[in-house]
């Protein structure tokens, strides 16, 4: 269900929903959640099941309830576009976090601050904390070890008989960690891992190292 790593001597475990939790500062870090993207493609005549509108919020709720964590950080793109029904829905889960919520704003976050405000959910366009940068989109600093999303990181996995599989990953490098995207329906970006890459598999509710 889980892996645990260390980096710069923190601690931190990897979830197979594709979040990340920091033991040392009890953060939850959630990356492309993209809320609202369901509605969207509603809105516009795709074929979606309206019980997927749900999805993303069970996902969140389950890995709050998880971990517990005294802080939640969005790396970015928490919501898809602007303003739907979604919105009424995250309200309404806002209301039984008691965690402190911040947005690190990523590229597709156009829906007013205020709104965030008035929910107490805080917004920044990156965050420090000790060696680490968080950001949304990947980032190299020197000094720094970058917690980032934005990619929607996948790898491809070739069977015997030509069968293959996209799934979604955790893809680390020395600096650097990439995470995977966490809301349904949002795809994923092929990378292709070299020798220096770390790349933790999203599978079957576990967490897998490919070596």
């Amino acid at each position: 269900m889980t892996k645990s790593i260390t980096i710069f001597e923190q601690n931190f475990i990897l979830h197979y929903s594709g979040a990340l939790f920091w033991e040392e500062e009890d953060m939850l870090l959630i990356s492309d959640v993209h809320l609202g993207k369901v509605s969207h493609f509603r809105k516009f005549g795709s074929a979606v099941p309206q019980s997927a509108v749900q999805g993303n919020f069970l996902k969140l709720t389950e890995v709050v309830e998880f971990f517990q964590p005294s802080k939640i950080v969005f790396l970015g793109d928490l919501f898809h576009s602007s303003l739907n029904k979604e919105w009424l829905f995250f309200e309404a889960w806002m209301d039984n976090i008691t965690s402190e919520v911040i947005l690190v704003e990523g590229n597709h976050d156009i829906i007013s601050p205020l709104k965030y405000e008035a929910l107490g959910v805080k917004l920044f366009p990156e965050i420090i904390l000790k060696n680490f940068l968080l950001t949304h989109h990947p980032e190299e600093r020197s000094g720094f070890f970058n917690f980032s999303g934005h990619i929607h990181p996948g790898v491809r996995i070739n069977g015997l008989a030509r069968q293959s599989l996209k799934l979604p990953c955790f893809f680390k490098n020395e600096n650097q960690m990439i995470l995977p995207a966490f809301g349904e329906f949002t795809g994923k970006h092929i990378l292709h891992p070299k020798e220096r890459n770390e790349v933790y598999v999203l599978a079957n509710e576990e967490v897998i190292l490919l070596k």
